[in-house]
């Protein structure tokens, strides 16, 4: 019999999330995908859903759900678990999803992994692939019969078309709890930024301690401008006050799996490697040849990126100027 994943998608600009369409994606590809959307324009966004390969939707369009923090959706989601039993609860790793999960595995003891990079059905046991010091599988079950959740790291799934999709939409009538409404969201800012998206370039170039002190980061961020890319950068320069999380690439930072990846006086530790290691291609430079990121790089440059960085901006500006 089939399985039954249930994933949550989240509404940025009146569009399903990104992260959520690759869950809900994967989940088509284990079984019988369920997903669960929620807020004013939920019944616009669920019709989208057939797409990407929802058997079923349920919608619930409180607005009150874009107003306050996560306590009405775990609310929801803690109902339909008291009269449905999905196998699984496979959420992207988003701030929202992070918190409506460890609400729901402390409200009904379900188990739950975070950080999944891969996850396959053998039978009736779930495999869940985590990077943990490199690649380790953990395998997962769950004894006691009823359902687990799974965080997915983001890009680690693709976002599917699927062909004839047709999808059955159920409107939930679930009465929302006065006493979750009780912390609400009073302000949105965004930030502004240049340049295409960490998460969604197509050519990241990040830098590391190689670069020597922050003043230098700015040569990174000439040769993406040039390329028409995103700067990013390893963690231990954001830990030093050179740069914003936003812009670390690892594995408590972001997940990137762009064409081109330019690693710029990064060693290559597993835990950068983690977030970067799905490129189609990667480029290192630095001035240690016994450093690990070369094992991973499909082209070495051996030398100071102080002096090739700025050498290399200048021949890509050149070639867009022919």
């Amino acid at each position: 019999m089939a399985k039954t994943i249930w994933t949550l998608v989240e509404i940025e600009y009146g569009r399903p999330a990104r992260s959520s369409l690759e869950v809900l994606s994967k989940a088509a590809t284990l079984g019988r995908a369920e997903a669960i959307v929620l807020g004013a324009q939920a019944a616009e966004v669920a019709p989208m859903l057939r797409e990407y390969g929802a058997a079923k939707v349920y919608v619930h369009a409180d607005p009150a759900y874009d107003t306050y923090l996560t306590l009405p959706a775990v609310d929801t989601l803690s109902e339909l678990l008291k009269t449905h039993q999905p196998d699984l609860l496979l959420f992207p790793t988003t701030y929202d999803a992070r918190d409506i999960a460890a609400r729901l595995n402390a409200r009904h003891n379900l188990g739950l992994i975070t950080d999944a990079t891969d996850l396959q059905y053998e039978g009736d046991e779930l495999r869940v692939t985590v990077p943990w010091g490199g690649e380790n599988v953990v395998t997962a079950t769950h004894p006691h019969g009823g359902p687990g959740i799974v965080l997915a790291r983001p890009k680690a799934f693709s976002v599917e078309k699927v062909e004839g999709g047709n999808a059955e939409i159920e409107t939930l009538n679930i009465a929302l709890n006065g006493a979750s409404q009780s912390i609400k969201i009073l302000d949105r800012v965004e930030v502004a930024s240049e340049g295409p998206a960490l998460e969604e370039a197509s050519i990241v170039v990040s830098g590391g301690r190689g670069l020597g002190k922050a003043e230098n980061y700015k040569l990174v961020e000439e040769l993406a401008a040039a390329l028409g890319g995103a700067p990013g950068a390893t963690r231990a320069i954001v830990d030093a006050g050179w740069l914003p999380y936003s812009y670390q690439v690892g594995q408590t930072g972001k997940t990137v799996k762009p064409t081109l990846y330019i690693a710029c006086g990064i060693s290559g530790a597993i835990q950068h490697l983690a977030g970067m290691k799905g490129s189609k291609y990667i480029v290192a430079i630095n001035k240690d040849e016994h450093a690990p990121i070369f094992a991973s790089a499909d082209l070495g440059v051996v030398g100071d990126v102080l002096t090739i960085l700025p050498q290399l901006t200048a021949e890509v500006k050149k070639r867009k100027a022919q």
